[in-house]
């Protein structure tokens, strides 16, 4: 028998909670579900409908005119595992019997293939870094985490000192789902990170960031939005033309860890991929790369 439901200040109260400490979703995680949620209550507050009890036809229809204005499939997909989550929650915690978002079904997103640079590239952005700055020795170091760890931006910026272990070269890394993975430090990385940290010493540091791997300029914990900035400026700085965001430096760790023979389960493991299938898309990567060699090497191709 289901629960009485608490009042809607309280249930969204509950809600945030579950999907902070019993999903482990991060906070960006949380506001994107919060703001589909967001849209779905104004949807039935506007048509006098139950949102803890919506049933499946309703809440199709809440499906279908959304869909009218949200038009991409990416954000169509986004749009409906917000919904997903929130009666996943209401089913979990035993406010309602049936999930009716559980038939719902959504477009198939596209999956492009992501974008790369090339070694030449990674070395020309990190040659673009100014040393002779404050923030030199720091943004080197990210970008060696970045590039020769494969980190996602939000481990990067949440990553803390108790977390990583110099004298036996890996960090504990905390990722998607709060799930855990050891990750190698390479020895230029360590290299890097070791200047960095002389030079951190001398930073006036915030109680929040004593344990941060990276601070800001004011001593407090780098924010995404800054490590983006910092990626695209070296870019720009480096004449590279591509659309690049830190996750294309992850794609090029994995890609180019493929490239040189690593095994597609060793980098599914680096990268804390939950489904192989997910790692998989740096093999149609390598298959680009092959047909590239056929046409550029292969005499018959030759004119």
């Amino acid at each position: 028998m289901a629960k009485t439901v608490k009042s809607d200040e309280a249930l969204l109260r509950e809600y945030h909670t579950y999907l902070r400490l019993e999903r482990g979703y991060s906070s960006h995680t949380i506001e994107g579900y919060e703001m589909d949620l967001d849209k779905l209550r104004a949807y039935c507050a506007e048509h006098s409908l139950d949102i803890v009890h919506l049933e499946f036809e309703q809440l199709q229809d809440f499906v279908f005119e959304t869909f009218k204005e949200v038009k991409t499939p990416a954000t169509q997909a986004r749009v409906l595992a917000g919904i997903h989550a929130w009666y996943r929650f209401l089913l979990y915690k035993d406010y309602i019997e049936q999930d009716p978002s559980e038939l719902i079904e959504g477009p198939k997103k596209e999956r492009h293939l992501p974008t790369v640079l090339s070694l030449d590239e990674i070395n020309r952005m990190m040659a673009a870094i100014d040393l002779s700055s404050n923030e030199g020795h720091r943004n080197r170091a990210m970008m060696e985490l970045l590039y020769g760890s494969g980190l996602r931006v939000s481990e990067l910026v949440e990553l803390k000192l108790s977390q990583i272990y110099l004298n036996e070269h890996y960090m504990l890394i905390h990722g998607k789902g709060n799930k855990q993975r050891l990750v190698p430090l390479s020895p230029v990385a360590e290299e890097w990170f070791g200047y960095w940290m002389q030079e951190r010493s001398t930073w006036p540091l915030k109680p929040e960031a004593q344990d941060m791997a990276f601070v800001n300029r004011y001593g407090r914990p780098m924010t995404r939005a800054m490590v983006f900035t910092i990626v695209r400026r070296l870019c720009t700085e480096a004449g590279i033309t591509k659309t690049v965001s830190p996750h294309t430096l992850r794609h090029s760790f994995a890609t180019h860890l493929l490239q040189n023979g690593a095994d597609l389960r060793v980098i599914q493991q680096l990268l804390g991929h939950e489904d192989l299938a997910t790692t998989e898309i740096y093999t149609h990567l390598n298959v680009q790369d092959l047909r590239k060699a056929v046409l550029q090497y292969h005499p018959a191709n030759k004119h």
